[in-house]
């Protein structure tokens, strides 16, 4: 294979739903989004991206971060508004949250880049960003949930 036929950085590793969403919720800017994006779609893949921050209680990240990955999943037309599309992404990211949220304090403020990413059969939504009881104690973290729809 020579250079200009050789896949893209990355391109290879894109094997998946999981791990294309993870690759997408880790952009840090738009231009890498957007590529990210491009070897996603070549893939076969779809995708969409979106953020959403706020504290760890129930009723405000976890009702925050549902409401943005439905929204997000619907407005793209990546689901349909039907039964079996709502319960996969909902099922995924209840998965992504139990990683992300792992030994999280109740007070932690969040701040979250979100990945969805589907194939036929199956759905993933990634979830990348800060944590923090403190803006000056910020520290990385990641959840992946992947569901079959």
């Amino acid at each position: 294979m020579t250079a200009s036929t050789a896949p893209g950085f990355l391109e290879n590793s894109i094997a998946s739903p999981g791990i294309a969403a993870m690759m997408l919720a880790l952009t840090q800017t738009i231009y890498d989004e957007d590529m990210a994006k491009q070897m996603v779609a070549k893939k076969g893949l779809k995708a969409v991206v979106t953020e959403v921050g706020g504290k760890t209680s129930f009723y405000d990240f976890n009702e925050r971060i549902n409401r943005a990955v439905i929204g997000a999943c619907l407005n793209s037309g990546l689901i349909e508004k039907k039964s079996n599309d709502i319960h996969a992404v909902i099922h995924a990211t209840e998965e992504a949250k139990k990683g992300l949220l792992v030994s999280v304090s109740t007070s932690a403020s969040l701040a979250m880049k979100i990945a969805v990413v589907r194939n036929e059969h199956w759905i993933a939504v990634a979830l990348f960003g800060k944590s923090a009881l403190h803006y000056m104690t910020n520290h990385e973290r990641a959840g992946l949930g992947v569901m079959h729809i």
